[in-house]
C-alpha cells in the first residue's frame, strides 16, 4: 500500500516536514513541497525508511518534478533562542515562505503547529510514512541537512558528524566531553549525560 497522494482532494496541498529536531548541533531544517499531481513520482517515502542513495535520487526528482518547494533553515542560537519547538515550526513557516505558489491547505507532520497565514492545516502524526508530500518535504529537509552537516564535517571532524549528523550518538558525546562544545552545538540540550559545564570553543 503506497502513500496517499492527498490529504483532500481538488485542493493545493504543501506538505511540511522538519529534520535535525533532536540533534545535539547544527541548524534544524524545514521543507515544504506542492507536488504536481501530473507528475508523479515513484518510491516516495518517510526519509528514515530510506537509503542514502534513493533519498538523493528522490531529492532531484522532486525538485525537478514538484509544482514548488522550499527549503530553510533555523540555526542553534535560534534554537537555543526559542526552543526546538517552536524554531521548528519557525523554520517551516520559512519554508513556505519560499514557496512561488501560494498553497490552499497545509500537510503538516507531527501533532502540532503555529498556523501560518491563514491557510487551513493539518496535522498528522507520522504524516511522512502516510501522505506523498510531507514524504517528500521530509527528504528534502534530511538531504539538505544532512549536506550542512557533512559540510561542518570538515570544519570539524573530531564530532564525526559526516556520520551521526550531529544526532547525540556515544561517539559524538565523547567528542564533546574531550573537545568541548564548538559555536555549532546547541546549548540549551544535554549535550553529556554527566551535565558537566561546558566552554564554548
Amino acid at each position: 500500500m503506497g502513500l496517499k497522494r492527498y490529504y483532500t482532494k481538488g485542493q493545493l496541498e504543501a506538505g511540511c516536514d522538519e529534520a535535525g529536531r533532536g540533534c545535539l548541533a547544527g541548524p534544524v531544517f524545514a521543507a515544504a513541497v506542492i507536488l504536481d499531481e501530473s507528475k508523479p513520482i515513484r518510491g516516495l517515502d518517510d526519509s528514515k525508511k530510506l537509503t542514502e542513495k534513493q533519498r538523493n535520487e528522490l531529492r532531484l526528482e522532486i525538485e525537478e518534478r514538484a509544482l514548488s518547494f522550499g527549503v530553510a533553515q533555523l540555526s542553534n542560537h535560534d534554537i537555543d533562542k526559542f526552543n526546538i519547538l517552536k524554531a521548528s515550526f519557525m523554520a517551516m513557516h520559512a519554508a513556505l515562505d519560499k514557496l512561488h505558489i501560494e498553497p490552499t491547505m497545509l500537510l503538516i507532520d507531527g501533532n502540532r503547529f503555529i498556523p501560518y497565514k491563514k491557510i487551513k492545516h493539518e496535522c498528522v502524526v507520522k504524516g511522512d510514512g502516510k501522505f506523498q508530500s510531507i514524504a517528500a518535504a521530509s527528504i528534502l529537509a534530511k538531504t539538505y541537512r544532512d549536506e550542512f552537516m557533512r559540510d561542518m564535517h570538515g570544519k570539524y571532524p573530531q564530532y564525526n558528524w559526516a556520520q551521526n549528523m550531529g544526532y547525540p550518538t556515544k561517539a559524538h558525546r565523547e567528542a564533546i566531553k574531550q573537545f568541548g562544545a564548538t559555536p555549532l552545538h546547541r546549548m540549551t540540550f544535554t549535550l553529556l549525560n554527566e551535565q558537566i559545564s561546558l566552554d564554548l570553543k
